[in-house]
């Protein structure tokens, strides 16, 4: 799912421990972390970013994900890699669904270029974030 590059590979480790396991996705790097919560049938812009890679893990079932010209329907525990400048978007199947964010790179939310939006949010010669109304 997505382009899961050398590098991003390398920044992912899981640890065996005597009582279960954990996930670590950072190691003491500049990233910004979000949980993103997308209602029943609604969806996110179709957008890139030129400053900034995402790394989404799945939290929820129901989400459907658009990487260019590919279509998913991930599983809770799934990693999407997004690297900067591709054209992605996140919504979701019926009901409200989350993923988490690992944003790398310099985090901006005006680094959105919009190119497909149901809310009428694309703005000729400016970029404007999901938080704007």
């Amino acid at each position: 799912m997505g382009l899961m590059t050398d590098e991003v590979l390398k920044r992912i480790i899981t640890d065996i421990r005597p009582w279960g396991n954990f996930i670590q996705y950072t190691n003491n790097e500049i990233c910004t972390v979000k949980i993103i919560t997308v209602d029943p049938n609604q969806t996110l812009s179709l957008q890139s970013h030129k400053k900034r890679d995402e790394l989404w893990v799945v939290l929820d079932e129901g989400l459907r994900v658009e990487l260019d010209d590919e279509t998913l329907t991930p599983k809770p525990g799934d990693q999407i890699f997004i690297p900067r400048h591709t054209k992605h978007r996140l919504g979701s199947i019926g009901k409200r669904a989350r993923v988490m964010e690992i944003s790398f790179g310099y985090f901006d939310e005006n680094d959105i270029e919009r190119y497909d939006d149901i809310y009428g949010r694309i703005k000729k010669n400016k970029d404007i974030s999901d938080t704007e109304k």
